[in-house]
């Protein structure tokens, strides 16, 4: 068992990074650099922030996967998966897919409209990316909660 809670710590911290970063990303940064800034200096802003976040997430997408699929291999081998996992897994296939038509179809597009200056096209691509995060941020606490209490809830 000592390998699983390594396991589940590994787990628990990339969902931090992920979910906690959106959470910062869309109430905090986003809203600072709006009250604070031009969209000339907010888009370039938010993208390269944008940038940088997206390696972070990609990194804890894939300790995600990784201690996901070994933690449920465990499982799976002692008994039935509960429902609760399933349920995670799927909410997590859901934000990861949305993850990555942000960051591989939207995000591109934001980096061409702010390289090219086009601050109105930048705008609506950051808009899309807030609401896709907003999406993403939901997905996630409602990931945690069935971690949480799934179990109970699913079983």
């Amino acid at each position: 068992m000592t390998n699983y809670a390594i396991l589940l710590f590994l787990h628990f911290t990339a969902v931090i990074v992920w979910v906690g970063g959106m959470t910062i990303m869309h109430f905090a940064v986003r809203s600072a650099a709006v009250e604070t800034l031009e969209p000339a200096q907010r888009l370039p802003f938010m993208a390269a922030t944008l940038r940088r976040f997206f390696l972070v997430v990609i990194i804890a997408i894939v300790l995600l996967l990784i201690t996901g699929m070994w933690m449920a291999h465990i499982m799976a081998s002692v008994g039935r998966l509960p429902s609760s996992v399933h349920a995670m897994i799927g909410l997590g296939v859901v934000m990861m897919a949305i993850f990555g038509h942000v960051r591989f179809g939207v995000f591109p597009r934001l980096q061409r409209a702010v390289t090219a200056q086009a601050w109105a096209d930048a705008a609506a691509r950051l808009a899309t990316i807030r609401k896709l995060v907003a999406l993403n941020l939901a997905l996630g606490f409602l990931t945690v909660a069935v971690a949480i209490i799934g179990r109970t809830l699913l079983s």
